[in-house]
């Protein structure tokens, strides 16, 4: 880009040098056109090089134009690179998204596994009896989970094919376009060379090669320079980053240090305060001390000060180097300098080039100069500034030793000082590679110097000149860029240094203490020093090796082109493998659904068969009970025995076809999961194939290897599968044998097996249940969602309309004031014409006036001349015969004047007629105005009146929102002063909540920032929500407060009404005492008495329980008030939902220990009801016996008197129980008055809540008024705009009267000109005539006279009066005719100094036009920018619009939160609801327990009536009390009729109670919806309060900006006519330049043309001579034409030979601009291939640093897998070599307990054991039959090797009972069986043994370990050994066996450290002890 921008401004300072060369060199021209035109013959033939140069000119610039073309190639692979690398980053983005979802899919799979094997736990120890049981869920589980994890396996990589399919087809596009390049290469080299085969000589070739060669090197030269330089900033960033680092460290440890010498000085001081007087020699001694260590520190101060010296020293040194170097360049551009001044000599052709360079060059000059001395400049102030640093930093540093002299020296500035100073090596380095650059420079120079005098002995010096110059211009402007870049580089070197001065002055504060370090650091340094000077000579001839590594590294990007190649078909290759993988997995997937079919249907016949077996087991146990008892009825039944042995035979064929179809099913179990195995193994392959395939993307060079390598691994995985199926194959037959012993065992188990299997059945369906019910619930859930949603949905809809109604509103007021000022302003233009035309009648008025006057002057001078002439005709009637010719030509003079004056009179009296006419329609005009400003006036009364009312209605809203806000506060201070006790207690729970409710309304806050248009708002918004948590506080406190009452309310009254039931019951005692006593009527007296007593406190202590219920009643409807303001509040909702569930908990609880109190109360009540009418029962019965014993006749009164006594007592109790109905009938008849107060104060509440209502509704309309009036402000504001534009339109308007007055000044300079020459031709001939008349009538009188006095003696008195009046006449005549005379000329003055004064006026005039001309076009530019203005301005309304919709949206999704929040309160509602159908259900129960109490009472009743049957007995006994027993007996009659009554009567005001407490309930529901719509209303009132505020903010901003853009408007225009004036003078110097220009030229052309004069003559001249030689030359003319037609015929051959050559050369030049449009077409594809290659590329480099990583993470899990392996064959083999030394002790105390029959049994044993071989312990047998001694050898010496045992058989066992074979597996049945229960881990306290980690273990882990495993724990080989069986744990069998004989069994092995070890060793659970014994003795 900069060769182009530079040959850009080459071309355009050619141009323009051309231009200015041209004007010089226009004279040149033209005389050397006229010697051209004589020389033309001679020249001809000197055409022909200059015809070549043009050529070869042409064809350069060809080669310009293919080097640009190049270069731009390069800038567009440059960004095609960008871009694939951007393109593979997107793609690895991609695949780390997929590696999340399978690590996500990974998890899911873990958890399901831990939950399966959680449930193998639990079946395991339901079948812990019968171990066999738990075999078929594990797989079934498994198989599940499988099918899960594959089924997200194949869709999880089409993306991926897309991706590569891509990738590949851009490959393509990019092999084709790197084609297409190397043809174009291919064809440009075809036609370089066929242009230079066109150039005249040879030689020619050779200087251009040599160019470009010289051009390359430069090239590569600056890229060489560039990137090292780059290098030098990369380190400089690097080292600055880590002095920072270093400097930050300094900077803390010293403020530490600081800190801890401040603690250590006040320790001193105070010390020295506790010291006082008594130490003083000590103290000085130390100050002694002190002064001696201050006079050290002072030293070590100089010292530091003389370094700090040495270091600006060097950096002044360093200063002087970047001068020096700057000069170098200085004097490395003056050669350059020279060269130019050289090529100037050489070319004469190209002055014009030199003249630019000429110009150039003093530019670059001055720049550098000026760039010098500002460094210089800088070096100062940064030389003072740094004197001034280091002194302030040595006061300190002094300060500082005064204060720490005492304390030890610290370390830590050594390091500080070594870092500084290898930063200024480092400076010094960069210094010195940038001198080393200067010398390349000069080297370059030097070359280019040697090439250019090489180029001047060439013969074509014009062309490599033109050539060599263009480059030369390149060359300096890229210096001059290089130039620039030091600066800047010096530029931050000199920020370095600044920033090393300031960590200087931190340095000299630490110098001061680590002085002897510094000494020794100094020797350190200069020995550093030296070393990095070597380094420096080692890095220069580093880079000349980096020079040549960067031509090895172009060799290598080459190599590295056709590995991409190569790559891309491996890519290929790789992408078909894929494909058929994929293929394969999806054959798998399709197998592995098939075999999941199977198991399936298997399973559900398993399930079948399971249920046949259930009902023959339900026939067997049938049949046995039949069999039992036919037993005992019939022993001899021979036809029940056979029955029972065809029953056992069917049970036996039933198990067997059990035991086949478990077979069967497990196998088929296996094969699943072996195919799952498989699929694993192909999915974990398949996951390998990927990461190889990114390999083989970013392994560029390698690629080829790694396919290889990628296939060979397949195939080889592929075997693997293959040999792992084929064994799996064999461990199921093995397994079927296994399985078939265990079916026996199996068939014992079936029954508890069934038992489990319905269990788990049953548990399973009430799972269901509770999934149905829970997804019952969540259906209904998301129903109410619905609603809801709806609902708000229509809430929105309908706020949508309003607001469209609002707009609507705005949108017509808008229109109505538009209209407005239309009027206005057409009512101001006319009040300006009207204004105008006053004016005029003015000015008409004054001159009519003046005319009046002149008129009346006029009138009297006509009635003297009147006079006169009545005089004059008088004298000539008397005179008439002597008349002379004199006096009548007077006469008719004075006539002819007279009816001019007439004429004159005429016209003065037609102008006043017309004035008079234009002031009466300026009277009428004048009327109309006033009309329409009365009219006007009205309207604006009207405006103001309206404006008035408006501020009146605001007023009066605001008054009353202030009341409104007063009571609120004022309520508000009462609650405050109510419950400030309770929010004592409740302050520490309130203050964490509202923290949290303020961090969440801090971050809402944040959200909204970003919408926000002004801080205003934001605050605003922050005072609204502090205000809205203190009231949340306040109602927090309340219900906090309301429920604490609630709480001792319930707990009051449940007191109370113990303590009244305790005193009731101690009355009842007393009562009962007093009874028994003998004064009986002065009891009853005395208890009448007490029960009225008790009468009145039982009604005083209902009426205080109903104050209380009341109480509790208004408390409740608080709280719901409470609850609907909470619910309202957006902050504190969740916290508040929190602590309202908190509350529901404890009031539920607190509700329910009422309620269970009350159910004691009853049941309590009950039991004593119960207990008296046992009572009442035994009396009966006593009763009886009485009657039985009075029957007898013996002892009747001691008996009476007893009964006497029972009876009045239970009088007593009827009496009780009636005042105690009677007190109950008052208690409800209290209730029910209260509830009638209740319902009255609810309707009251109702009434008072619509007035609310209704008042809020007026509100509403008020603030809806406001905001119209809003919207007016906001029109207003509009409307101003809008004046803005007729202001612009009013200018336009002035523009256009401006241009009148132009016209009518113009117009009336025209009109001035003709009257001026009109007046003074009038004012000379009057005079003349005037003069002459006068003098001609004195001569003729003077003659008269004389001739006639004889005759007119007579006549003489009478003439003299006459004579005397004539001369008075004439006097006045003569004085009004110099007079006259006196004004004429005092009038042509005026007239003169007039004409003048106009004609200044006219040049003013016509300044003023051009003045106006400009200010017209400033105008039109104003009209433009207003106009832009106003587009603005609506742009910012739009803005602004935009901005009311964002808080519009916001608005909308408040009221979305307060849906919500209002479906949360409505949730509550439900639960509250659901908590009084609770309370109901409560009531009703209370309701039973009264029902039975009723129902005991009954009972009671009929024991009475039959007391009273036994009463009447006995009262026909007794005849003598039989009168009072009468009167007892109807008492208490009388006294149950009253119960019944008052039962009645309790059970109807009950009813009552019920219908007033239904109705209270719902006058409550809608006190509740009234206050819910004042609280809906009181929020819509505060949102219109903000929107109100928040508009007129937003309106008082724009008024502003707008006032603001006015000024700035103004300013620009009066800036603006500043430029116009200074403008038209440039232009009127530019005019009169171009003026002069034309002038000289017009002179030069006359002298050219005298010039072509003079040589037609010389010509004419020479002819004649000709002529006159012509007769003597004939011969030689002959001669001379026949030469000449000879030449002519030469010239034209080679004239047309050139005319056919730049024909073709023009073809040529046409086809070669088709191919570079075709090829820049090209070009255009190739980029965008590019752009995807740059793109693949990045990609590349991303994939390959992906593939790095994943290469480390294989190793590091390689290396993990090679421990574990290693630490299993340690195992293994620690584990084979190890014997249980109890074991082998039993063994060999059971071999000498043994009879010698069988103890060759016990040694086989012990062989087996020690892994003996079968042939080795026969041979022992045969060499010593019975003799221990070989055997003991053998014990102890041969007891190493393990040798695996061969099975007994059968046959070979004992035919002793108590044979050691018997003994053995008794012992180790009691050794299995656990005696102490094995210790239970938890599943979290262990961790598993497969992590996700090492997945690929199994891959590598033995096959036969694995197979093992995996057939022991259900298919699984991830399991945790304490969760799984023991096998999965730990394999019973050997895994790595050695020998032939197979593995040995871990049963019998000493357990290993490593595994988990409990004291009883676990069995298989597929096995029983048995089958572990058989296996044993087999061996």
């Amino acid at each position: 880009m900069s060769s182009w921008l530079g040959g850009l401004g080459s071309g355009l300072g050619q141009s323009l040098g051309q231009v200015g060369g041209s004007l010089a060199s226009l004279t040149g021209q033209i005389s050397n056109f006229t010697k051209d035109m004589l020389m033309e013959g001679t020249e001809e033939v000197e055409e022909l090089p200059d015809s070549r140069t043009k050529e070869i000119e042409a064809i350069h610039v060809i080669l310009r134009s293919e080097n640009e073309r190049l270069k731009k190639l390069c800038t567009d692979l440059e960004e095609k690179h960008e871009a694939s690398e951007l393109q593979i980053k997107q793609q690895s983005t991609s695949y780390r998204n997929q590696l999340q979802q399978k690590e996500v899919e990974i998890s899911h799979l873990k958890a399901r596994q831990i939950a399966l094997q959680d449930q193998l736990q639990k079946l395991q120890s339901a079948a812990q009896s019968v171990p066999s049981g738990a075999d078929g869920v594990p797989a079934t589980t498994a198989s599940s989970s499988f099918t899960y994890g594959i089924s997200h396996h194949p869709s999880a990589f089409h993306d991926d094919d897309m991706d590569f399919g891509d990738i590949i087809s851009s490959q393509q596009e990019i092999n084709r376009l790197s084609n297409e390049v190397s043809r174009l290469e291919s064809e440009v080299g075809h036609w370089r060379h066929i242009a230079q085969s066109s150039k005249a000589q040879g030689t020619h070739n050779s200087d251009q090669s040599e160019i470009c060669k010289l051009q390359n090197i430069i090239k590569e030269l600056k890229q060489n320079r560039s990137q090292d330089i780059d290098d030098h900033q990369h380190e400089m960033s690097v080292l600055q980053n880590a002095h920072q680092q270093k400097l930050t460290e300094i900077s803390r440890r010293h403020r530490e240090e600081l800190s801890d010498y401040e603690e250590r000085i006040e320790e001193l001081e105070n010390l020295l305060q506790q010291g006082g007087s008594g130490v003083t020699e000590t103290d000085h001694s130390k100050s002694y001390e002190m002064q001696k260590t201050i006079q050290v520190l002072e030293t070590e101060k100089m010292e530091s000060t003389k370094k700090i010296e040495e270091l600006e020293d060097k950096i002044k040194y360093i200063n002087k180097k970047l001068s020096s170097a700057e000069n170098d360049r200085d004097s490395l551009r003056r050669e350059q300098e020279q060269l130019n001044v050289e090529k100037r000599q050489i070319m004469e052709e190209c002055e014009n080039l030199k003249l630019e360079c000429s110009k150039l060059q003093p530019s670059a000059m001055k720049q550098r100069d000026t760039v010098t001395e500002r460094e210089r400049l800088v070096a100062q102030s940064a030389s003072v500034e740094e004197v001034f640093r280091l002194q302030q930093a040595l006061s300190d540093a002094e300060n500082e030793i005064m204060r720490l002299s005492s304390l030890n020296q610290d370390n830590s500035l050594a390091e500080d000082n070594l870092k500084l100073k290898m930063h200024i090596e480092v400076l010094e380095k960069e210094k010195s590679l940038l001198s080393q650059e200067k010398e390349d420079l000069q080297i370059a120079l030097l070359k280019l110097k040697n090439e250019y005098e090489g180029i001047k002995s060439t013969a074509t010096r014009d062309l490599s000149l033109d050539s060599e110059l263009h480059d030369l211009r390149l060359h300096l402007e890229a210096k001059e860029q290089e130039l620039n870049q030091i600066i800047s580089e010096k530029e931050i070197l000199i920020a370095e240094i600044e920033e090393l001065d300031k960590q200087n002055q931190e340095a000299t504060k630490h110098m001061i203490l680590i002085k002897d370090q510094l000494s020794k650091q100094q020797n350190e340094g200069d020995s550093i020093i030296s070393k990095l000077k070597q380094d420096l000579n080692e890095e220069k001839k580093r880079v000349h090796q980096l020079e040549d590594d960067k031509m090895d590294i172009t060799k290598e990007l080459e190599v590295q082109k056709e590995t991409l190649i190569q790559s891309e078909v491996v890519l290929n290759d790789l992408h078909l493998t894929k494909q058929k993988l994929e293929d394969k997995l999806e054959s798998l997937v399709d197998q592995l659904n098939e075999s999941q079919k199977s198991t399936v249907s298997i399973q559900k016949e398993n399930l079948e068969l399971k249920e046949q077996i259930r009902q023959n087991e339900d026939e067997l146990s049938r049949i046995r009970n039949k069999l039992t008892q036919s037993l005992n009825q019939d022993s001899s039944s021979n036809f029940k025995d056979n029955l029972l042995k065809e029953r056992e035979a069917e049970v036996i064929h039933l198990k067997e076809s059990l035991s086949e179809l478990e077979q069967l099913n497990e196998n088929l179990k296996k094969v699943a999961f072996d195919v799952k195995m498989e699929n694993e193994k192909l999915v974990l392959a398949h996951e390998d194939l990927m990461h190889q395939l990114e390999k083989s993307i970013a392994d560029n060079k390698q690629l080829s290897l790694e396919k290889n390598t990628i296939v060979e691994t397949l195939k080889m995985e592929k075997g693997e599968i293959e040999a792992e199926l084929c064994q799996a194959e064999k461990r199921l037959l093995e397994e079927a044998n296994k399985y078939e012993k265990t079916i026996e065992e199996l068939s014992d188990a079936r029954n508890l097996n069934a038992s489990a299997l319905q269990v788990e059945h049953e548990r399973l369906m009430k799972l269901s249940q509770k999934k149905d019910i829970e997804i019952a619930e969540l259906k209904k859930n998301i129903e109410r969602m619905d609603t809801d949603h709806k609902e708000t949905k229509d809430i929105l809809s309908s706020s949508l309309e309003e607001q469209k109604q609002l707009t609507q509103l705005i949108n017509e007021k808008e229109i109505f004031i538009e209209k407005l000022k239309e009027r206005s302003s057409k009512l101001q233009e006319e009040l300006d014409k009207y204004s105008q035309a006053l004016r005029k009648n003015e000015i008409l008025r004054q001159t009519i006036e003046e005319k009046d006057r002149s008129l009346g002057s006029m009138k009297e001078e006509n009635n003297h001349l009147q006079e006169e002439l009545e005089r004059l005709r008088e004298q000539q009637s008397r005179t008439a015969p002597v008349a002379d010719p004199k006096t009548l030509d007077s006469v008719t003079e004075l006539e002819y004047e007279v009816s001019q004056l007439n004429m004159i009179k005429d016209h003065l009296e037609e102008e006043i007629k017309h004035h008079q006419k234009i002031i009466e329609d300026q009277n009428q005009s004048k009327t109309q105005l006033l009309q329409s400003l009365q009219e006007q006036k009205k309207e604006m009364d009207e405006f103001r009146h309206q404006h008035e009312q408006m501020n009146a209605t605001h007023t009066q809203l605001f008054l009353e929102k202030d009341e409104e806000i007063k009571s609120l506060h004022k309520t508000i201070e009462q609650i405050k002063t109510q419950f400030h006790e309770e929010r004592q207690d409740v302050q520490t729970d309130n203050s964490d909540i509202f923290q949290e409710t303020k961090v969440q309304s801090l971050n809402i806050e944040n959200g909204s920032e970003k919408h926000d248009l002004s801080k205003a708002e934001t605050e605003r918004l922050v005072k609204g929500i502090k205000e809205r948590e203190l009231e949340i506080k306040l109602l927090n406190e309340k219900n906090i407060s309301l429920t604490k009452q609630i709480d001792q309310l319930s707990k009051d009254e449940v007191g109370k009404l113990t303590k009244i039931i305790q005193q009731k019951e101690l009355e009842i005692q007393a009562l009962h005492a007093r009874i028994s006593s003998a004064s009986y009527t002065q009891d009853v007296v005395y208890l009448q008495q007490q029960l009225q007593a008790y009468a009145m406190e039982r009604e005083k202590v209902f009426a205080v329980l109903n104050e209380k219920t009341r109480e509790n009643s208004h408390l409740k409807t608080e709280y719901h008030k409470m609850m609907d303001i909470v619910a309202a509040k957006e902050a504190a909702l969740i916290k508040l939902q929190d602590e309202n569930k908190k509350l529901s908990t404890r009031f539920e609880s607190s509700g329910q220990d009422m309620f269970r109190e009350t159910v004691q109360n009853l049941s309590r009540i009950i039991r004593e009801k119960d207990i008296e009418i046992d009572a009442l029962s035994q009396k009966c019965q006593t009763l009886l016996a009485v009657l039985q014993t009075s029957s007898t006749g013996n002892e009747v009164g001691g008996v009476n008197s007893n009964q006497f006594e029972e009876l009045l007592q239970e009088r007593d109790k009827l009496k009780q129980q009636v005042k105690k109905m009677e007190e109950w009938k008052q208690q409800v008849m209290t209730t029910v008055q209260n509830m009638q107060h209740e319902s009255a104060q609810l309707q009251e509440e109702l009434h008072q809540l619509q007035a609310q209502v209704l008042v809020d509704s007026d509100n509403n309309s008020k603030l809806q008024v406001d905001y119209t009036g809003l919207i007016q402000s906001y029109e207003q504001n509009e409307a101003k705009l809008k004046n803005f534009g007729q202001e612009l339109a009013q200018v336009q308007h002035s523009i256009g009267q401006l241009c009148n007055t132009k016209d009518l000044l113009l117009g009336k300079l025209d009109i001035i000109s003709p009257q001026l020459s009109s007046a003074s031709l009038l004012t000379p001939q009057s005079a003349e005539s005037l003069r002459a008349g006068k003098s001609d009538v004195l001569s003729e009188s003077s003659e008269l006279l004389q001739q006639e006095i004889e005759e007119l003696r007579k006549s003489l008195q009478e003439k003299d009066a006459t004579i005397r009046t004539l001369q008075e006449n004439n006097h006045r005549l003569s004085d009004s005719i110099a007079a006259t005379s006196e004004l004429e000329k005092k009038e042509h003055e005026q007239t003169d100094s007039e004409i003048k004064q106009l004609k200044e006026k006219q040049d003013v005039l016509q300044k003023l036009l051009k003045e106006k001309d400009l200010l017209i076009k400033a105008k039109s530019d104003q009209l433009l920018s207003s106009n832009e203005n106003f587009t603005n301005k609506v742009n910012e309304n739009e803005l602004l619009r935009q901005a009311v919709t964002n808080l519009k949206e916001r608005i909308l999704i408040l009221e979305m939160d307060i849906g919500k929040l209002k479906g949360e309160n409505e949730k509550i509602v439900e639960t509250s609801k659901g908590k009084e159908t609770e309370y109901q259900a409560l009531q009703e129960t209370n309701m039973k327990f009264s029902m039975m109490l009723r129902e005991k009472e009954f009972e009671c009743r009929s024991m009475k009536e039959k007391a009273l049957a036994f009463e009447q007995l006995l009262k026909e006994k007794e005849q003598g009390k039989t009168g009072e027993l009468n009167q007892l007996l109807n008492a208490v009659k009388s006294m149950q009729e009253k119960t019944v009554v008052f039962q009645q009567e309790r059970d109807q005001v009950m009813l009552a109670l019920k219908q007033k407490q239904m109705e209270n309930t719902a006058l409550q529901n809608e006190v509740q919806r009234l206050r819910d719509k004042e609280f809906r209303s009181n929020q819509e009132l505060e949102r219109l309060r903000n929107h109100l505020l928040e508009s007129e903010d937003s309106y008082t901003r724009e008024a502003l900006a707008a006032e603001d853009r006015e000024a700035k408007l103004r300013k620009k225009v009066t800036v603006l006519e500043e430029k116009l004036v200074s403008s038209s003078n440039a232009m009127e110097n530019a005019s009169h330049q171009a003026s002069v220009q034309v002038e000289s030229l017009q002179e030069q052309l006359n002298v050219v043309s005298k010039q072509r004069d003079e040589t037609a003559l010389q010509l004419s001249v020479s002819q004649e001579q000709v002529k006159q030689y012509a007769l003597s030359l004939a011969n030689l003319q002959m001669v001379l034409e026949h030469f000449q037609q000879e030449e002519k015929a030469m010239y034209s051959a080679e004239l047309k030979k050139h005319k056919q050559f730049i024909a073709e050369w023009k073809k040529k030049a046409e086809n070669l601009e088709g191919k570079v449009v075709s090829l820049q077409e090209r070009l255009d594809e190739a980029n965008a291939a590019l752009d995807s290659a740059s793109r693949l590329t990045e990609q590349l480099d991303l994939k390959e640093e992906q593939i790095e990583e994943l290469k480390k993470q294989n190793e590091l899990r390689q290396e993990m897998l090679d421990d574990a392996q290693k630490k299993l064959m340690n195992l293994a083999n620690s584990s084979e070599g190890k014997v249980d030394k109890v074991l082998m002790r039993n063994l060999f105390i059971g071999h000498f307990h043994t009879p010698k029959n069988q103890r060759h049994e016990v040694l086989r044993l012990m062989g087996s054991i020690l892994g003996v071989r079968r042939e080795e312990m026969e041979q022992l047998f045969h060499d010593d039959q019975g003799g221990v001694t070989r055997w003991m050898t053998g014990w102890f010496g041969g007891g190493s090797k393990s040798v695996p045992t061969t099975p007994l058989r059968p046959n070979q066992q004992s035919v002793f009972n108590s044979s050691f074979s018997e003994l053995f597996v008794k012992f180790l049945e009691t050794e299995s069986y656990p005696s102490i229960p094995p210790p239970k881990l938890s599943v979290h306290d262990m961790k598993p043994l497969d992590s996700p980690g090492k997945r690929k273990l199994d891959a590598n882990t033995p096959e036969s370990f694995k197979d093992t495993a995996e057939s022991r724990s259900g298919r699984r080989t991830d399991v945790n050994p304490f969760l799984a069986p023991r096998s999965a744990a730990v394999p019973l069998i050997n895994p790595a066996g050695h020998g032939p004989g197979g593995p040995g069994h871990l049963l019998l092995k000493p357990i290993s450290d490593v595994l988990p070890t409990f004291t009883p060793l676990p069995v298989l659970p597929d096995n029983s002890a048995g089958v572990v014994l058989k296996d044993l003795l087999k061996q």
